[in-house]
């Protein structure tokens, strides 16, 4: 897990969230206006068809086919990845192919089309789970299926392709995942239930996204199991609390060492493995990839070198920027006392931020 993992927790907590209220305003509507969710009819042993592309479904996948029946995955085409442009299947494409090999493996480029439709609806499934899946399912699609999304925050929080990096980035101490309905607004729907995860002060996105990921399986068990006993219930979203977590770029990658060196950690941490922050060391570049925030007693120029073997840097002033783990150009992620000692790292060397 890396530095920091201990102390983290995890309370599962199914069911909606009381906060999210009685059904009113426009997030009822929207919910409201999409196909009744038809009564369960079918015993434990549940027939699935999978939606899914991202690693971050792979745990809740690999419990369904253990558990249940897999009649389908659907799943991305397969993309020019790598120097060599070769074609990739997506992570649960490739999972499919491997362990699920009884299960048809359907990769369409747009899944609302009238024949794709039409043959997805023609499996006999009892329910449909949708998992970083990258397309949207259309009203024709969804017509009287009972389809459960996993997102990867506690909604009304976070909507939108990168919920994970934004609650660290904001500094979040907790988030969690939410089972939805499908809607036509992006992560809209009406939550089916909750888990809630504490998050650490050095935690990275790319940490903090296996373990969410690895709730998955448990909160998605429950939501079966209660529409098939008939005790599902419903909560609408707060409109009023919704905050959206658009997709990263590289260019999120760039800081100030002159801010406060409790956010440049808050940043440093969310954006990493990807798209990381750079900063420039001696002409070259270097991703930091984790680090903590301290109070510093004595005034430096932002983005001073400090302690070369605490790895601190000044921020703005008062504060210190601990690094942790980094990666130079070309090299691999290394603790910071190795690279220091490798580079002979001084107190008075500066890192520049792009």
């Amino acid at each position: 897990m890396g530095r920091g993992s201990k102390g983290w927790r995890t309370s599962m907590t199914f069911g909606p969230s009381p906060a999210l209220g009685a059904p009113s305003g426009p997030a009822h509507q929207s919910a409201g206006a999409m196909p009744t969710i038809p009564a369960p009819r079918y015993p434990p042993g549940v027939k699935i068809v999978y939606f899914g592309s991202g690693a971050f479904g792979l745990p809740t996948i690999r419990s369904l086919a253990s558990e249940h029946e897999l009649l389908a995955v659907v799943t991305q085409p397969d993309r020019k990845a790598g120097r060599g442009g070769h074609l990739t299947p997506t992570p649960i494409g490739a999972w499919a192919a491997e362990h699920a090999a009884d299960a048809p493996l359907l990769k369409p480029e747009r899944v609302g089309e009238a024949g794709v439709c039409d043959a997805i609806r023609a499996f006999d499934a009892d329910a449909w789970v949708v998992i970083a899946f990258g397309q949207k399912l259309s009203r024709a699609l969804l017509a009287d299926r009972f389809a459960i999304n996993l997102h990867a925050s506690l909604l009304p929080r976070w909507r939108g392709a990168a919920p994970i990096n934004a609650a660290i980035v904001a500094g979040d101490r907790q988030t969690g995942n939410s089972a939805i309905t499908l809607a036509d607004r992006m992560d809209a729907g009406l939550v089916l239930g909750q888990t809630r995860r504490e998050v650490g002060r050095t935690q990275t996105a790319g940490e903090l996204h296996d373990l969410l990921a690895d709730d998955g399986p448990a909160l998605v068990a429950d939501v079966l199991a209660r529409h098939a006993a008939g005790t599902l219930k419903r909560g609408t979203q707060d409109e009023a609390a919704v905050t959206l977590a658009p997709k990263m770029t590289k260019d999120d990658g760039r800081i100030s060492f002159d801010e406060d060196a409790d956010r440049v950690r808050c940043l440093v941490n969310g954006l990493s493995p990807w798209p990381a922050v750079t900063v420039q060391f001696r002409g070259q570049p270097l991703k930091i990839l984790r680090a903590d925030a301290q109070q510093a007693g004595m005034e430096r120029a932002p983005g001073t070198i400090i302690d070369p073997a605490l790895g601190l840097v000044a921020c703005a002033p008062g504060s210190a920027l601990c690094l942790l783990d980094v990666q130079p150009a070309g090299k691999r992620p290394m603790p910071w006392p190795d690279f220091a000692r490798g580079r002979s790292v001084q107190a008075g060397d500066r890192l520049e931020h792009e």
